[in-house]
């Protein structure tokens, strides 16, 4: 058995920035920070001339014989579009297998979930067939499958967070260029951070290209309110990272409500109703600062919550219907490993 885990982020700042055309115009900073919640994968070698795909989290199942490419129909297209480019770009010859995925979070949970899953998938190629790839091209391959291959909106971020792993402040530009800057924090940072952070699950998920599609149509049209929000996200982002640098952490509160606040004027769907009363019912409960995680619409909001209010923000929380998610912050990106 080949097998691989791939972590699942927190987009503290700047998220939106890594989409096109934003990037490639004006360029993009984010700064995110991986999770000890993953997406794993792995791979079983078949004798009988069939391709079986099970995303055991989400009870689906995919059987075809083996063939070079699998059509796109719907039906765990992630793991598809992976298996269609490993074949086109490495092997050149159909494959007999079976893949089992799994996710610590649901599709549309804001912690990206989907592309950590093709992270983990090509992890899992990469260690069967011996692949020659570095994290750079994994993350790029990733963000290939997803954007050119399956057509998906969306940005850049989570490929690479899921393959470099930590806390890291990255800048897009053109030509899907992508800088990657580890940031390394001392641990009393990271522990404050920890305790100070109530990460919430709100139950509800959205699907987040069609969020992402509206936003993009903002910015090729150059709305006013949405562009200059756009820029308001990428200089918190480098706030963030001067915060979290310095130790000043609880000042990451108010960069935290002011990059929901930009957040919010890049489309329409991003907050509804009940999201607002969340997050108002948080804030009235001692929480300084929060957002989001993702493209908004649902999923999972996360609090900053400073002199000792966690357990009060946590106990305003509970008639949501939605859960407290403990976790801790993972330095480590994809690994892989085979069981003999």
């Amino acid at each position: 058995m080949y097998k691989s885990k791939a972590p699942l982020r927190l987009g503290l700042a700047g998220g939106g920035t890594d989409v096109s055309p934003y990037s490639d115009e004006e360029g993009g900073a984010v700064l995110n920070a991986t999770i000890n919640l993953y997406a794993y994968a792995t791979i079983r070698e078949r004798t009988d001339g069939k391709i079986v795909f099970s995303a055991e989290d989400r009870d689906e199942n995919y059987e075809c014989d083996t063939i070079e490419k699998i059509e796109i129909n719907g039906i765990l297209d992630l793991q598809k579009g992976v298996y269609n480019r490993i074949i086109k770009d490495f092997v050149n010859k159909p494959l007999s297998f079976e893949l089992i995925t799994s996710s610590d979070a649901p599709a549309g949970s804001g912690l990206g979930t989907s592309s950590t899953i093709v992270v983990a998938i090509i992890g899992a190629f990469k260690e069967w067939l011996n692949l020659d790839l570095s994290k750079h091209e994994i993350a790029q391959l990733a963000y290939k499958i997803e954007r050119e291959d399956l057509n998906m909106a969306g940005g850049k971020q989570d490929q690479y967070a899921a393959t470099f792993g930590g806390v890291n402040f990255m800048e897009f530009s053109s030509n899907n260029k992508v800088v990657v800057n580890p940031i390394e924090l001392k641990q009393r940072t990271i522990v404050e951070l920890e305790n100070n952070l109530v990460l919430y699950n709100t139950s509800t998920s959205r699907v987040s290209a069609e969020i992402i599609k509206d936003q993009t149509e903002n910015i090729v049209n150059n709305k006013v309110v949405s562009v200059e929000a756009m820029n308001c996200l990428k200089e918190q982002a480098s706030l963030m990272k001067e915060v979290l640098l310095t130790g000043w952490v609880d000042e990451i509160a108010a960069i935290l409500d002011a990059g929901w606040h930009h957040k919010k004027q890049l489309a329409d769907a991003i907050t509804n109703p009940q999201l607002d009363e969340i997050y108002n019912a948080a804030k009235k409960a001692g929480a300084s600062g929060g957002k989001i995680s993702g493209a908004g619409g649902g999923g999972f909001f996360f609090f900053y919550c400073s002199n000792n209010t966690r357990d009060k923000v946590i106990e305003s929380l509970e008639q949501f219907g939605g859960d407290v998610r403990p976790y801790q912050f993972s330095n480590e990106g994809l690994v892989t490993w085979t069981l003999k």
